[in-house]
């Protein structure tokens, strides 16, 4: 493997890593405060106590998020040099705007609402919460511009090879942006939704029958029902803005050689590169010009159409692209059965969670991290289906990446995977360890010992 594979690796773990936690910490800012607010309006403790479990997660994960982002951004010295030597003028400030409107609010108010519920009055508490969920979603966003911006740029000038910014409002609202951000933004919802229902879950096997985890159970199963659907909605928009911008990676994902329609739906195949073909292919006919073009006869576009005359491959590798898709779409539909099933039963039988059987309930714990899988299998087709472009149309991945030995990148590759190992076992351990220690009524953390003496003091506000 030579130096870019390797460098396309590294950075591909460096972001699969780290995206996993703001994946969290976004919606779970929202959620914390939806479970303040439900405490301030109502006065009853389990509200409470669920913020009490849940913030310390969201701590966690803010800190593991926060560590690993700093490892990323600094490969685009060690690893892409060229990048910020083209497009830094445009990326430069977008991840300042990030750190000056964003980072800063939320380190300036992330102690309050750790550490502050006890100490300071009830309203500034809720206020600390909001700032900091609303922290976590303005990072997102000035990320995904960036990100989005890379898919489908606009409003800059060329100049000796080096790009510059000629509108702002061009560059921050992109074509593409409003969907991937939305997109993302639901992603994490149902990440934090399926977490919630799945720790609970584990916490109701073990014998906690308290209030704040039926609470808390009941809410991931809801929110994850309600945002299925809303999800699909918004992919089968992303998918329109990307066939309109971004038809090679449309191609890539529905394993389509030849533009034309009707087109099939591919639900399984083996791509076959060098014969250009599919290999066991199962579809549904007229289903990818349905879907794509809302027209059983609508044309798709075909990877052949993105093949130079002298053979070079100016589209994205395709089965990397094609399963990553799939994988994605498999989880999801796994969500929309488990949440909509939980909800079912929890209406049925009346009785709410007490109404949910031992083996749903192993089922939920079983997809506490579905939404991990799914924002990978997303992340991966977007970004590998953008290749061989860094920028579309500006700058490829082999115009950006380092000139370093290819056994350096090897050996940092290999240091960063070993302690991400680590990390993600000791995240996943620490999560079901609080659980362990929450179900036995031994509080760990940051609030007071007693749910009921928080309660107090924040009443008492």
């Amino acid at each position: 493997m030579d130096t870019l594979l390797l460098s396309r690796i590294q950075f591909a773990a460096n972001i699969s890593f780290h995206i996993l936690f703001p994946t969290i910490t976004i919606a779970l800012g929202w959620v914390l405060l939806f479970f303040k607010l439900r405490f301030n309006a109502t006065r009853d403790p389990k509200w409470m106590e669920a913020y009490g479990f849940w913030v310390k997660v969201f701590a966690l994960s803010f800190a593991l998020g926060v560590v690993s982002g700093i490892t990323m951004s600094f490969q685009f010295g060690t690893n892409w040099p060229g990048f910020m030597e083209t497009v830094g003028n445009v990326a430069g400030p977008l991840l300042a705007y990030e750190v000056l409107t964003a980072f800063f609010l939320e380190a300036a108010f992330l102690g309050i609402m750790l550490f502050g519920a006890a100490r300071v009055p009830g309203w500034l508490h809720t206020l600390a919460t909001f700032l900091v969920a609303f922290g976590t979603t303005l990072s997102a966003f000035w990320i995904l511009v960036l990100n989005s911006w890379m898919h489908t740029p606009q409003g800059h000038e060329l100049r000796d090879g080096i790009v510059h910014a000629t509108d702002w409002m061009q560059i921050i609202f992109n074509p593409s942006m409003p969907y991937r951000l939305t997109h993302m933004l639901v992603a994490s919802g149902l990440t934090v939704a399926f977490l919630i229902a799945g720790i609970s879950a584990y916490r109701r096997l073990r014998g906690d029958r308290s209030a704040p985890v039926a609470a808390t159970l009941r809410f991931g199963l809801v929110l994850a029902a309600v945002l299925i659907p809303v999800q699909v909605l918004v992919g089968d928009l992303h998918g329109l803005n990307t066939l309109k911008h971004q038809p090679a990676k449309i191609a890539a994902m529905e394993g389509n050689w030849d533009t034309g329609g009707p087109r099939p739906l591919i639900l399984f195949a083996w791509p076959d590169e060098e014969k250009r073909e599919n290999l066991l292919e199962i579809g549904i006919p007229h289903g990818a010009s349905l879907i794509l073009t809302h027209s059983m006869d609508g044309s798709v576009p075909g990877l052949n159409d993105y093949v130079a005359a002298d053979g070079t491959v100016l589209h994205p590798p395709v089965a990397p692209v094609f399963f990553a898709f799939r994988i994605m779409i498999g989880v999801a539909v796994l969500m929309m059965l488990v949440s909509w099933t939980g909800v079912v039963l929890m209406r049925r039988r009346r009785a709410g969670v007490d109404g949910l059987p031992v083996s749903f309930l192993h089922v939920t714990v079983a997809m506490t991290f579905a939404g991990w899988i799914a924002t990978l299998a997303g992340w991966y087709t977007t970004e590998i289906g953008r290749q061989p472009w860094l920028v579309t149309g500006l700058l490829s991945t082999q115009q950006a990446v380092a000139d370093v030995p290819a056994p350096m990148v090897l050996g940092t590759l290999l240091a960063y995977l070993a302690v991400y190992l680590a990390l993600i076992l000791a995240y996943v351990g620490v999560l079901f360890y609080l659980a362990r220690k929450a179900a036995d009524g031994k509080p760990v953390g940051m609030m007071p010992a007693s749910p009921a003496a928080q309660v107090a003091i924040t009443a008492a506000e």
